[in-house]
């Protein structure tokens, strides 16, 4: 991350606090920007880190990270021109079901909620800066695909970067199918299909969107080696580990999302079974 972290650890809580009362109640507030125009990246992952560490206290954990924003197609959309990342809790990951037995996935309580389509990795070890891809790639115990349900607490999904992480990179519930492991094909079948496949996504029955594994920044592989790179534990208090899920990035754009709906997909090009969620 580049900048210099301004903010004193009083404001960095006091941030904190307002930003959890918005999760919690499904309250929205302004973005921070509009009064801390100066909100570094840096001092952003302070805010959620500090969150994280409140949500440790009431006794949830960390279980995994959602990297925000590797979709290309939809940056213009946003305004927003890199990739983005925060912490999945134990509390915010579940299971998905399949097109014929949805799970109900809870969402309405969230403020603007959205969903996106995203293939998710379990950690078998902890990567490395200055991986290559295959090397990155032997990191990867599993691989799966889930729905992400994202929220905004800033109204109209209006925002800059910084408010983003800040956010905690807008997380709701990251729903995940089963996980394949990564010994059931060869890495080189496995790394070009994860460039090439392609997913639909469909709202009762009917196609609304469709995406392809480039979208991702070239692929699932490469958005994780971007967090890997970008990534400063220090906010956290810990460090990526072995069973940490990855969600990658929506490879479709997000799309709101109202109760009673029935979403699924269909994935082409990954032996990867398509996924069911009735919004709740």
């Amino acid at each position: 991350m580049n900048g210099t972290a301004r903010m004193e650890q009083r404001e960095v809580e006091g941030l904190a606090e307002r930003i959890c009362v918005a999760l919690e109640t499904g309250r929205q507030i302004a973005p921070v920007s509009e009064t801390r125009p100066d909100l570094e990246l840096e001092d952003a992952y302070r805010v959620s880190g500090a969150i994280a560490a409140r949500r440790a206290r009431r006794g949830e954990r960390i279980a995994g990270w959602k990297i925000g924003f590797t979709n290309r197609t939809i940056w213009s959309e946003y305004g927003i021109f890199a990739p983005i990342w925060g912490p999945v809790y134990d509390c915010t990951l579940g299971p998905a079901g399949t097109p014929r037995a949805p799970t109900e996935a809870a969402a309405m309580t969230m403020p603007e909620p959205r969903i996106e389509p995203e293939i998710v990795f379990r950690l078998k070890s902890a990567p490395r800066k200055g991986m290559h891809e295959a090397a990155l790639f032997s990191c990867i115990e599993a691989v799966g695909h889930g729905f992400e349900i994202v929220q905004s607490v800033f109204p109209g999904w209006r925002f800059r970067p910084a408010d983003t992480v800040a956010a905690c990179a807008l997380h709701g519930r990251l729903l995940v199918g089963p996980m394949l492991p990564v010994s059931a094909r060869p890495v080189g079948e496995w790394l070009q299909g994860l460039r090439d496949f392609t997913l639909s996504l469909m709202r009762d029955g009917e196609v609304v969107e469709r995406g392809e594994g480039e979208n991702v920044l070239g692929g699932p592989v490469s958005a994780l080696r971007h967090f890997v790179e970008g990534f400063d534990p220090q906010p956290f208090g810990r460090k990526l580990e072995a069973g940490d899920v990855v969600a990658t990035g929506t490879v479709t754009r997000a799309v709101p999302i109202a109760a009673g709906q029935h979403w699924s997909t269909s994935v082409l090009g990954l032996p990867i079974a398509g996924l069911g969620v009735t919004i709740a």
